[in-house]
């Protein structure tokens, strides 16, 4: 076929009078080249496609919808056609039956072969001289573990992901970007632990699904008046006064934030809930004198106004709020002499297949990654099995989940093997596997042999992590995006991941919003035990569907990694440098995060 222009593209649209641009014109290229097809015919489909739906105007958007509704399905439909003669479904076990098959029909051409015909077919391999494709396919790697045929009938691999550009190109920085070497040493000494130990940590499986509102009551009156007691002994408040006392002098007031409808929180909506002993009332509040704010439902304040009938709080000062301090071995260094190698922490969050395929081809391309640059440890989120593909929610698969989601950690765990990195696997709400609860249990991995096992580490969401002496706070849930459609503020100068970054410290909780959002089934009692901060960690991960980024937040090195597959297309994945043993200069506290990285896959 022959190579397709943007001019010819051009020519077809005005040929019909369709009004285009520049973008419009690319993406009908990229379209051209993924389908095979010619710049009349893509325009004649466009043209019925638009005729049909009321002469739709060609946008992005629009495009996006033509190629769903039309260009896939003409793929498959001829996908179907080619392989019509066999008649059946390629399940896993049709799958090994034709490779089976294959390798039968090769060894009897090799007994009419010469052994010299015959040695040269099973030559070594070396990284040099890799295998063929053809041959890899038979070998128990995680490519073959992962094969497409395996989950779905008709997954293909994704075209649009393997021609993505800006592999391996850094989008964000952070720290020393000069001289740093993106290696590890594979150290499986480095010591991977919950903080706190089992206590303070959720190591299993609960009931849930039983939970009384006098419950949720007690544990939302306790934080408020855990927080109001910090403040107040802070910033040497005498004592709090009902908010709803009407007073002609300026008050302190302690409540929580909440709006006073369904729909989201605005600067003439909000309502501050006191606390059971300031008598537990909603009163307005009057955000107008107040110079800068930043707010979101559930967020516990103390305010300085006054309330002269009643009826509505006029608040003139917002107090800041206090982080906890953070970790604090017994044994600390104090020489910079005396600092040890630093180490290489890689991350990753799901999910970790294209969305309109099935193909693991981004998770392997990860495997390959960790075994080049051998970090010692990788924390890998959820979701494995997301629950939000199209072919998982169709239930378009051969399997059952639980044997995917086996599938896909055994490929992990053999394939990194050979670079002694230890793997933290944290799960997420949208496992479709696993419990649909918050917080959650961390996964339940029983095959696991002892060598395995010693370098793997199966962490709830959200938790505290102490991994050389640094902790790490890890949540998959995407509480970036659920308190970013949720928050207010004005006059504040910072931009918006920062702001929510210092809430999560500030509140010291991994979800401070309250209510959550719909998606998130939150069980109080188990919240209050397992996702409130005990220390203010020194590295927080919080992967998000928004952009990705590094920054440091009141001292704590925050790292959204972003999605290893957006849509069709690669996603980022982050590492970082870590200094192992907490390090003070002249008495004071030294970041352990020497530098950081997001990187495109």
């Amino acid at each position: 076929m022959a190579s397709v222009t943007a001019e010819d593209i051009q020519s077809e649209l005005d040929t019909f009078n369709i009004a285009f641009n520049s973008d419009t014109v690319d993406k009908m290229l990229e379209q051209c080249l993924c389908h095979r097809l010619k710049g009349d015919e893509i325009v004649f489909e466009w043209f019925a496609f638009s005729t049909s739906k009321n002469q739709l105007l060609l946008t992005l958007d629009n495009l996006d919808q033509f190629e769903h509704e039309i260009l896939n399905k003409k793929k498959k439909s001829k996908g179907s056609s080619k392989g019509s003669q066999l008649n059946k479904t390629r399940d896993i076990n049709s799958i090994q039956e034709l490779i089976r098959a294959e390798e039968e029909e090769e060894n009897l051409l090799d007994s009419y072969s010469t052994p010299a015909k015959g040695s040269q077919k099973r030559a070594l391999t070396t990284p040099e001289h890799p295998q063929s494709k053809r041959g890899v396919a038979r070998l128990a790697s995680p490519s073959l573990m992962l094969s497409p045929a395996s989950f779905s009938p008709s997954a293909t691999p994704s075209q649009k992901y393997g021609m993505r550009g800006g592999r391996g190109e850094v989008v964000s920085s952070f720290g020393t970007v000069q001289g740093p070497r993106w290696t590890g040493k594979g150290q499986t000494s480095v010591r991977v632990e919950m903080l706190g130990g089992g206590d303070n940590s959720l190591i299993s499986s609960y009931k849930y699904m039983f939970q009384r509102l006098r419950d949720v009551r007690d544990v939302l009156t306790e934080k408020i008046e855990e927080l109001g007691e910090e403040l107040r002994s802070h910033f040497n408040i005498e004592e709090f006064s009902p908010v709803s006392l009407p007073v002609q002098d300026s008050i302190t007031v302690l409540g929580q934030v909440c709006c006073d409808s369904n729909g989201k929180l605005n600067a003439q909506s909000v309502l501050l809930e006191a606390g059971q002993e300031q008598g537990g009332r909603q009163v307005p509040v009057d955000l107008s004198e107040l110079q800068e704010f930043s707010l979101f439902p559930g967020q516990v304040v103390v305010m300085d106004g006054m309330n002269t009938s009643g009826e509505k709080f006029v608040a003139t000062k917002l107090y800041e709020g206090i982080p906890l301090p953070f970790y604090c071995p017994s044994e600390v260094k104090q020489e910079m002499d005396e600092v040890s190698e630093p180490m290489m922490v890689m991350m990753a969050c799901g999910p970790y297949t294209p969305s309109e395929s099935l193909t693991y081809d981004p998770l392997i391309d990860l495997i390959t990654i960790i075994n080049k640059d051998r970090p010692d440890v990788c924390i890998l989120f959820g979701p494995f099995v997301d629950s939000k593909h199209e072919q998982i929610e169709k239930n378009q698969v051969t399997e059952t989940f639980q044997s995917i989601f086996k599938r896909c950690v055994d490929s992990i765990v053999e394939g990194t093997k050979g670079s002694g990195c230890r793997l933290v696997f944290v799960p997420s709400q949208r496992d479709v596997n696993h419990h649909y609860i918050y917080p959650q249990p961390p996964f339940n991995l029983t095959n696991l042999s002892k060598d395995d096992t010693a370098r793997v580490t199966l962490a709830s969401d959200p938790c505290t992590l102490l991994i050389g002496n640094v902790t790490f706070g890890l949540t998959s849930t995407d509480i970036l995006f659920h308190m970013g459609a949720e928050e207010i503020s004005s006059g504040t100068g910072t931009e918006r991941f920062s702001r929510i970054m210092k809430h999560m410290l500030t509140q010291r909780s991994y979800y401070p919003l309250y209510p959550p959002v719909e998606e998130v089934n939150m069980d109080y009692e188990k919240f209050q035990q397992f996702s409130q901060m005990n220390l203010t960690p020194d590295i927080l991960i919080v992967p998000s569907e928004l952009r990705y980024f590094i920054k440091d937040v009141i001292g704590c090195v925050c790292v959204n990694p972003g999605r290893l597959t957006k849509g069709q297309v690669g996603g980022t994945y982050g590492r970082l440098l870590v200094q192992p043993n907490p390090v003070l200069v002249d008495g004071k506290r030294v970041s352990p995060c020497i530098a950081g990285q997001v990187v495109k896959i």
